[in-house]
């Protein structure tokens, strides 16, 4: 009898470890390249849930603004959610303004000085080219996401997400000097314990 109340006791408590163990999250780990095989910078990977994320407000460790210095954006491609107010902190001498004329965002902000910042709110998913209309040479990207699997590969082309709950995704690697359409790369993908490191090999211009 004991030996039966003994074994009872270890399935019950077995259980709930069982569960636990399954559903932790899996670390998921993207490699970006070109053609050559050479690391690709900035390029951003995003993982869509399929039937879309519905988990609430997505919140990124990084802060929702693109600096204007040494007459250019920084950074140079920001990944923001969609709905965030993104800052424009203008740290120049000079005078700048930001516009852009893109499907996911059309606005223009009027000239503004040193140590002045201005924000603008980004309620669409999608690509955000930015310029200033005083220094034609300025460039800058904000790639508005609705997951929060999401961010920029490293100088290694590489990315790490390390909370990517098990299932399928639509993985989306988007880079400004890549020959697809949108500059967006698209496959379906499989989250699972224990899989290897993901290449993805773009063709850029």
């Amino acid at each position: 009898m004991r030996k039966k109340i003994f074994c009872l006791a270890l399935v019950a408590l077995g259980a709930p470890l069982f569960v636990s163990w399954t559903a932790a999250p899996i670390g998921v780990e993207v490699r970006v390249v070109d053609e050559r095989g050479v690391p690709i910078r900035d390029a951003v990977v995003e993982l869509g849930p399929d039937g879309g994320w519905n988990g609430g407000a997505i919140l990124f460790p990084w802060r929702a603004a693109m600096a204007q210095k040494n007459i250019a954006f920084a950074p140079g491609t920001l990944v923001v959610a969609k709905g965030a107010s993104v800052a424009f902190p203008n740290l120049d001498k000079v005078r700048h303004s930001v516009y852009s004329f893109s499907k996911a965002a059309r606005f223009e902000i009027d000239l503004y000085g040193r140590d002045q910042t201005r924000s603008q709110n980004f309620p669409l998913p999608g690509t955000v080219a930015l310029g200033c209309n005083i220094h034609d040479e300025m460039r800058g990207y904000i790639r508005v996401v609705d997951t929060p699997y999401a961010g920029k590969t490293d100088p290694n082309g590489t990315i790490k997400l390390a909370t990517v709950p098990a299932g399928s995704y639509q993985m989306t690697v988007w880079h400004p000097r890549a020959r697809t359409p949108g500059g967006e790369f698209r496959r379906s993908f499989r989250v699972s314990a224990g899989q290897a490191v993901q290449t993805i090999t773009l063709s850029l211009r």
